[in-house]
């Protein structure tokens, strides 16, 4: 479980994350929403410890963020960030073996191999795993860092709007593939997301941001509602039920 415990974080005058106590449920996706400047991805950094607390705690399964050990750390918890990208020129494989580095230190232990298989085989990347990164579309070059964080083999998972520069088919096939992780693999799923109707489609547990704090959590069922949506974005949404699941609408 991730306990945040009166989290703070300022930039110069601008407090972005202001007194947050959260705890996020072990398993499943819990999407985190809110509009621009809510302070979503610098929560998740600090979550990360990608970005240091200015006040505060954050526990995952009890381990103090701040603290912690990086190898440690590593172990429980992975990152995907939404820039990734790699400057040197590195095949699939190599790409997906970066994931045993907290496990092995860079010097690969018996089972390592068996890790990467078992990952680019889930993503559908073996037939893909000589070739080099700038060599494959968008959406495969996506899958491949995918492979990479599940083949560090951790119980948690951050993502930070994973779906940028998706289109909505690769969006939508993302969504579920976090969320056949989730189910296969037992994984506890952070994501940062602008999309409500993703968050609504495929999250068990929905936080919504303004101005720093929590707004308010639930199911979908209990944030995706109108006047929820309303006090949060601060514009009208019309939500209506498709196939069982809440959408948002909203036009001009």
């Amino acid at each position: 479980m991730i306990e945040i415990r009166n989290a703070r974080k300022r930039y110069g005058d601008a407090l972005v994350v202001d007194d947050v106590t959260l705890r996020i449920p072990a398993r499943g996706i819990t999407s985190i929403i809110g509009p621009n400047g809510a302070g979503k991805s610098t929560l998740l950094s600090m979550i990360a410890r990608l970005v240091g607390l200015d006040g505060g705690r954050i526990t995952v399964d009890g381990l103090d963020v701040a603290t912690t050990a990086g190898p440690v750390l590593a172990r429980r918890l992975a990152v995907l960030r939404q820039d990734n990208h790699m400057t040197a020129r590195l095949t699939v494989r190599d790409l997906v073996a970066f994931g045993r580095y907290p496990h092995s230190r860079g010097r690969p232990v018996p089972g390592d191999a068996d890790h990467v298989d078992r990952a680019l085989a889930y993503l559908n990347l073996t037939e893909l795993s000589g070739r080099f990164l700038d060599e494959l579309s968008g959406g495969q070059r996506q899958r491949a860092f995918v492979a990479m964080v599940l083949c560090q083999d951790t119980d948690y998972v951050l993502l930070d709007e994973p779906l940028n520069n998706l289109d909505m088919r690769h969006a939508a096939a993302m969504m579920r593939l976090w969320r056949d992780a989730c189910r296969d693999f037992g994984k506890t799923v952070v994501i940062v997301l602008h999309d409500i109707n993703f968050a609504s489609w495929h999250s068990d547990h929905i936080v919504a941001m303004r101005d720093g704090r929590i707004h308010s959590q639930g199911t979908p069922e209990e944030i995706i509602r109108e006047p929820v949506l309303q006090a949060i974005y601060d514009m009208a949404i019309s939500v209506q039920e498709i196939g069982g699941r809440r959408v948002g609408l909203f036009y001009e």
